[in-house]
């Protein structure tokens, strides 16, 4: 992972350096309600593939110009998780408390919808930085696509927290909504500011999903077996909200009528932390967290032929991008 590292160092000092001078007004407290999470860190992956992935198929110019469109999806990106954290009632994001438990709701919800706006305004400013303008306004619309397949996304995902009739693709379908296609649109928009073919785009994009989808299936894995310590979020809180995750639907589709009461009664807002051990240990016996792994793993294999199949200006970007594949099924946090 050495050169994925190398490129993340580098690309999130840039973005970081860039958002920290383009976001900044008035009043004080909603915009270091507005910074809290950006500045708590995170792993930057979505800049880093617009950013990778410009410079892979068009070199160091369709970098600088992939920049504004870069920040514009870390922006966006951070918006989703201060509502997320909101509608959850999650009060730990990236080893900080969450924007709504510092500032409360009401300055969340503004604080998200300000990141909401910059995200729009930086990824306006595409044009500025060389990017022709057919090319920006496309890149300005295939973001908003992205936004109304998130907001569906998080829709299912709250709507298959009160049901138990939910297939796997059901939530492969909900997944890819909710956090696949803002990965997607990353791969696009880097491909979009190279000057790629409509062909190499759709390919890119195809990478960004099947990357996005296997980010998330690890998250849900790690939402159960995952320490804590390391990744930064409290352990249980998917069973805790009866999350429809890949593990749980798996395992329940295994199990008895009997032993699907059991899971039941141990998952829930009431449930004590050991009815939530016991209900994770449930679903590993079951097979939950080996088949969601091995799911992952296949979508990560080929949005590695797909890397692999194309012409690279640069190697260096495209071994990032080798690595960031096989990243997403094996990180900890």
């Amino acid at each position: 992972m050495e050169t994925l590292w190398r490129l993340s160092k580098r690309y999130s000092m840039v973005i970081e350096e860039y958002l920290r001078e383009k976001i900044r007004g008035e009043p004080e407290t909603l915009y270091e309600a507005s910074l809290h999470i950006i500045k708590a860190g995170g792993k930057r992956l979505r800049p880093l593939l617009v950013l990778a992935t410009a410079r892979m198929l068009g070199g160091v110019e369709a970098e600088a110009r992939a920049l504004p469109l870069a920040a514009a999806v870390e922006t966006l990106h951070n918006f989703t998780l201060i509502h997320d954290d909101i509608m959850d009632q999650d009060e730990v994001r990236r080893g900080v408390p969450t924007v709504h438990r510092v500032w409360g709701v009401p300055m969340a919800i503004l604080a998200g919808d300000l990141l909401f706006a910059y995200a729009y305004r930086l990824a306006g400013e595409a044009a500025d930085s060389g990017m022709d303008p057919a090319t920006a306004l496309r890149a300005l619309r295939e973001m908003t696509e992205a936004i109304v397949k998130i907001s569906e996304g998080q829709a299912f995902d709250m709507m298959m927290e009160k049901k138990w009739d939910v297939s796997v693709s059901d939530y492969l379908k909900m997944i890819y909504l909710k956090t696949g296609s803002l990965i997607e649109l990353c791969a696009r928009l880097g491909a979009l500011s190279a000057g790629a073919s409509n062909e190499v785009v759709s390919l890119m994009g195809e990478y960004g999903r099947l990357i996005g989808v296997a980010f998330q299936i690890r998250d849900d894995v790690l939402g159960i077996v995952g320490d804590p310590k390391v990744t930064g979020k409290p352990v249980y809180n998917d069973l805790r909200r009866a999350k429809k995750t890949l593990p749980l639907i798996y395992a329940y589709s295994k199990l008895g009528e009997e032993e699907r009461s059991r899971l039941r009664s141990l998952i829930g807002e009431k449930a004590s932390d050991e009815e939530l051990s016991k209900a994770a240990k449930m679903i590993e016996n079951a097979g939950g967290i080996s088949y969601a792994l091995s799911l992952a793993r296949e979508y990560s294999e080929r949005a590695l032929e797909i890397i692999k199949s194309l012409r690279a200006i640069d190697l260096e970007a495209r071994s990032a991008l080798e690595e960031l594949a096989v990243y997403v099924v094996e990180r900890e946090k």
